[in-house]
């Protein structure tokens, strides 16, 4: 499965983008999308994710800031980011994360995006 991810750049704290990524060569549904972040000498952490069914989880730091969405016609997924903080600077990666029943949690994925550097400057 190749990600192609789009939309990062600078923007001022309170202002807005929307993420975009674009998956391609899956030979099977696609149940979930979602998008990390990382910082330099930071783990990389959950952002958000979506389900094939439209269920949405949220890292508690983005909640009532950042939406996702995806488009299965297009296998993509979009992340709106609104009321940007200084603290969302980061390279943000999308990827196909995979449920762990056993654990019942969305775990990530063997399959990442390049990553899209968003900057938000104060």
């Amino acid at each position: 499965v190749q990600l192609q991810a789009s939309g990062g750049g600078l923007v001022q704290a309170g202002g807005s983008l929307r993420l975009s990524c674009e998956a391609s060569g899956s030979r099977s549904p696609i149940s979930g999308l979602g998008w990390y972040r990382q910082t330099p000498g930071k783990q990389r952490e959950l952002v958000a994710i979506i389900t094939s069914a439209g269920d949405t989880i949220y890292a508690d730091s983005i909640k009532g800031r950042f939406t996702i969405s995806r488009d299965d016609a297009k296998n993509a997924v979009h992340l709106q980011m609104n009321s940007l903080k200084p603290e969302d600077t980061a390279v943000y990666y999308c990827n196909v994360p995979n449920f762990d029943r056993l654990l019942k949690l969305w775990l990530p994925g063997v399959y990442w995006g390049q990553g899209t550097l968003v900057t938000v400057s104060s």
